[in-house]
């Protein structure tokens, strides 16, 4: 038996004054990121000028979407933010452990 699951749409993004220009300049600033750093690898060649302009079609897709559906629009920055916290967390669990292993030898 085949069961299908349709997830639900996410809701509408909460609204409030200054959202879309953060929007903006978190819709262009990740592909942006990612072109510098491709740019400061030495020898891509035509490699980097072509992960450039792939970051700069996702750019103004995701540009597109912050200004004429930003109620659809989610920011990247949470998420990586969120991802990194957890990490961070991670981390500090694993070296709190050791500590607490090695002191208690």
């Amino acid at each position: 038996m085949i069961v299908f699951v349709q997830r639900e749409p996410r809701p509408d993004a909460p609204s409030w004054p200054g959202r879309r220009l953060l929007a903006a300049i978190d819709a262009v600033a990740w592909p942006l990121g990612w072109a510098i750093l491709v740019h400061q690898i030495p020898d891509l060649g035509k490699g980097g000028s072509m992960v450039t302009f792939v970051a700069m079609l996702f750019a103004l897709y995701r540009l597109s979407g912050a200004l004429f559906t930003n109620h659809r629009y989610w920011f990247t920055t949470w998420w990586v933010v969120r991802v990194v916290a957890l990490l961070l967390l991670c981390g500090v669990v694993m070296k709190l452990a050791l500590w607490v292993s090695a002191s208690a030898h």
